[in-house]
């Protein structure tokens, strides 16, 4: 018996009354890769102008500039829409790639981050330091 259990257990099956039964299919935890700079960011816009108009604060909303007057080309730019104004691109503060609504921030305090959707996120203190909405 003993040495069935070991055939059983080393071929992916289980015992079962006796009996080999197939073992259930393994769970694995789906593969998320570690992403913690805006060049590892998916849905980053080129090409847009510090200042201009934009359409999308809630998701994808980080862009990489052109060159202009005060701007450098590539620096990263955030679509927002401060006082009820229309959205515009703005310098973006320090971003930190793909991270989870809801998950700790406490060393990324008023920084930014995407989370896997797309979704604009901050880094806010309120009782814990976590990623929240940036849209709000």
């Amino acid at each position: 018996m003993h040495n069935t259990w070991m055939l059983a257990t080393a071929v992916g099956i289980a015992l079962a009354g006796g009996a080999l039964v197939p073992a259930g299919p393994a769970t694995a935890e789906p593969f998320v890769p570690q992403c913690d700079v805006p060049a590892c960011t998916p849905g980053i816009m080129g090409n847009v102008v510090q200042g201009a108009p934009c359409d999308n604060t809630t998701y994808y909303v980080f862009g990489s500039a052109v060159a202009g007057a005060s701007t450098l080309p590539g620096r990263l730019l955030f679509c927002a829409s401060p006082r009820r104004y229309d959205p515009r691109w703005f310098r973006s503060p320090e971003m930190h790639g793909v991270k989870e609504e809801g998950t700790k921030c406490d060393t990324f305090d008023g920084e930014v981050a995407q989370a896997p959707d797309g979704l604009f996120l901050t880094c806010i203190p309120d009782g814990e330091t976590l990623w929240r909405r940036g849209d709000l």
